[in-house]
C-alpha cells in the first residue's frame, strides 16, 4: 500500500480520487441518456466533491506531479464541461432538425471552449502551486452555471434561447480575463 502515497504512482491516493471523479462524470452520462436528470445532478455533484478531494491529498502528501495534474484537467473535463453540456442538450426541447443543428453547435461550442481552458491552465500550472487567481471562468464554476440553467429549463422559467445566448456566454467566459479567486 506505499504506491498510495508515492508521487510517482499513477495509482496514488490523490489519482485515484481523481479517478473516481472521471467515473462519476461517465456514469452521470449514462443516466442521462436513461432521462434520469436527478441520478446524473447527484452524481456531478459527488464528482465535485472528489475533485475538491483530490487537490487537497495532493497537496497534503506532496503528491502533485505532471501525471495528477493532466489527469485532474481529463476529469475536469469529463465531469465539469462534457457532462454538463450533455445534460442540458439533452434537457432542452428541440422540435427541428435545425434546432437540433443549432443546439448542437452552441454545445460544441462550448465543448471546445471547456477543453480550451484545461489545456491553457496545463500549460500555465506548475506542480503544488495554486494561484490566488482563476483567470476566466473555471471548468466546476462553468458547470455550476450549466446545472442552473438546466433547472431553468426543467421549471419552464426561462426559454430555449436565451438559455443557448447564456451557455455562449459561459462558454466564452471560461477562456476570458475576469479574475475569479481561488478558494
Amino acid at each position: 500500500m506505499k504506491f498510495l502515497y508515492e508521487k510517482d504512482s499513477h495509482f496514488n491516493i490523490a489519482n485515484i480520487v481523481t479517478f473516481a471523479n472521471i467515473s462519476m462524470g461517465l456514469i452521470a452520462m449514462y443516466f442521462i441518456q436513461q432521462g434520469n436528470f436527478f441520478m446524473a445532478i447527484v452524481l456531478a455533484w459527488i464528482a465535485g466533491g472528489f475533485d475538491i478531494l483530490d487537490g487537497k491529498l495532493a497537496r497534503r502528501y506532496n503528491l502533485s506531479c505532471e501525471f495528477g495534474i493532466q489527469i485532474d484537467s481529463f476529469a475536469d473535463f469529463i465531469s465539469f464541461v462534457v457532462m454538463p453540456a450533455f445534460l442540458l442538450f439533452y434537457a432542452l426541447e428541440k422540435n427541428s432538425g435545425f434546432e437540433i443543428f443549432i443546439v448542437g453547435m452552441v454545445f460544441i461550442y462550448y465543448i471546445i471552449s471547456g477543453l480550451r481552458r484545461l489545456i491553457e491552465f496545463n500549460i500555465k500550472s506548475e506542480e503544488g502551486k495554486v494561484a490566488k487567481y482563476f483567470t476566466g471562468v473555471p471548468t466546476p464554476l462553468g458547470a455550476i452555471l450549466l446545472w442552473i440553467l438546466y433547472l431553468l429549463s426543467a421549471y419552464d422559467l426561462v426559454g430555449n434561447y436565451l438559455i443557448l445566448s447564456l451557455v455562449v456566454i459561459i462558454g466564452y467566459l471560461l477562456n476570458s480575463k475576469v479574475k475569479i479567486p481561488h478558494p
